[in-house]
């Protein structure tokens, strides 16, 4: 039958799918399994096609067995898989397709050596502004010593972004990485990482001239250049650099328009000779808005990571790092409150715990619950405060003297069903999460579970005096 391949494909998802069970993997299939397109059966042998390189190289690195066991179960014990790349020339419009079968190993795919617009001789791009017998000069890095990989916590949120920016370090310009963009809100990280691939990079590689410069010194310095006639200096100093760092990037939006055509220049130039170029921006490539057309594509080149707001095991290990690196001791309690307390953005946390410690020191306080809460509440209005479901797992586990764990765990000893039933309740009460959300976040129960139990809890509060003052004494301390 004609479409054979695309029904043996939707085997193959539906049984990927069922192997993915849950949020984080739902995201997963999403992202790594929705966007491949079936394209050719042979036999036993199914040809897929994938958008990128790096695309490839995730699968491989990730999801090979699942992937074979996919196949195997759909078409047979010697079915095999090869893909399709589809692989953007950077100048040409017409995309490259290389099949290469899985082998649960990388295959590299190196680009072509001849494009059109390009010389027919290879693939070297000579730089019109090197003068020879001018040798290269040492250009400071830019870089700030205190941002560094080993104090960069890592965490479900940043996990892909972190290990993309060692790969970078390793191997500057001759990964699938080229550009790395670095995404995400504000306080998330995106500066401290960049800053710690480029010193990363000078420990492994110091031969390597590193830069890291932000949008608007980029900006300033090319109308000073422009001014002073010397932009043939200015794109020839960047033309020199061997991984270029730019901080970001989303303030050239709707503005800078020459600024955003030079920077185009010297990325393709850089791009071309195999040099490392690390963007960060508060939006991804495709949402970013008021950039040229042909410079939010040459964004999407590589690879473009997402920092997501950091769970409160991440946000507690970051206190914990700091404190450390400052030779500062704190109640573990006090750890925990800040960390359930602030959720927006690490910045604004660390902000606080050092707050907390300048008042410590200053009027010579104990650092205690009391003191935390005070210098919380200066960053976070009660208020205003968004109650998360981890705060609110911590807060009832907190008062029946439970471990955390337990809520997710299958036991159905009363204690832990009421703690569970009673999470469920104040979380569909107090957030704006979906039943399924809930359910998932205490212990992987469905949505019908979290209705029977909020009815549970409900009528309880009617019935049972000591029910209604637990609910009551949990309903201040999420006021507190």
């Amino acid at each position: 039958m004609e479409k054979d391949y695309q029904r043996v494909w939707d085997e193959c998802l539906s049984f990927i799918k069922d192997n993915l069970a849950g949020k984080e993997n739902e995201k997963a299939f999403n992202t790594w399994f929705e966007p491949i397109v079936p394209v050719n059966l042979e036999g036993s042998k199914l040809t897929i096609q994938v958008p990128s390189q790096f695309f490839y190289e995730w699968l491989e690195q990730n999801f090979a067995e699942l992937l074979k066991n996919a196949i195997r179960l759909t078409l047979g014990p010697n079915a095999c898989l090869q893909y399709s790349i589809v692989m953007d020339t950077s100048i040409s419009n017409y995309p490259i397709t290389t099949s290469i079968p899985s082998t649960g190993k990388q295959n590299i795919i190196n680009r072509p050596t001849s494009v059109p617009g390009q010389s027919q001789s290879g693939n070297e791009f000579p730089n019109p502004f090197v003068i020879p017998g001018i040798q290269k000069v040492r250009i400071p890095s830019n870089l700030s010593s205190s941002y560094t990989l080993h104090n960069y916590v890592e965490g479900e949120c940043n996990r892909l972004a972190r290990a993309a920016g060692y790969a970078v370090a390793e191997n500057p310009g001759k990964t699938a990485f080229n550009p790395l963009m670095l995404h995400g809100g504000v306080g998330l990280g995106k500066t401290h990482l960049a800053n710690a691939i480029g010193l990363k990079t000078k420990e492994i590689h110091p031969e390597k001239t590193v830069l890291y410069v932000t949008s608007e010194q980029f900006m300033q310095q090319y109308m000073d250049a422009g001014r002073n006639n010397t932009t043939s200096d200015f794109v020839h100093f960047y033309e020199m650099i061997d991984v270029l760092i730019v901080d970001d990037i989303q303030f050239w939006a709707n503005k800078a328009v020459r600024t955003q055509e030079a920077f185009f220049h010297i990325f393709n130039t850089l791009h071309q000779a195999g040099k490392q170029i690390i963007i960060t921006s508060d939006k991804s490539p495709s949402e970013l808005q008021g950039l040229e057309t042909r410079l939010t594509s040459r964004l999407k080149w590589g690879l473009a990571a997402e920092l997501l707001p950091p769970d409160v095991e991440t946000r507690m290990n970051i206190l914990r790092q700091k404190l450390a690196n400052d030779g500062v001791e704190m109640p573990n309690e006090v750890i925990e409150y800040i960390a359930y307390n602030i959720n927006t953005n690490v910045r604004e946390m660390e902000g606080a715990l050092v707050s907390l410690m300048a008042q410590s020191s200053l009027n010579h306080k104990e650092i205690t619950i009391d003191l935390a809460r005070q210098m919380v509440d200066k960053f976070v209005k009660s208020t205003n405060r968004e109650v998360t479901i981890d705060y609110i797992q911590k807060v009832v586990c907190d008062y029946f003297n439970i471990p955390i764990d337990s809520i997710q765990s299958r036991t159905r000893k009363r204690e832990i069903v009421q703690a569970r039933q009673l999470t469920m309740y104040f979380a569909k009460k107090m957030t704006k999460s979906s039943l399924a959300i809930i359910g998932y976040q205490c212990g992987n129960k469905d949505h019908a579970t979290v209705l029977h139990a909020c009815k549970t809890v409900a009528n309880l509060a009617e019935t049972d005096k000591q029910f209604r003052y637990w609910i009551d004494e949990l309903e201040k301390k999420f006021k507190e």
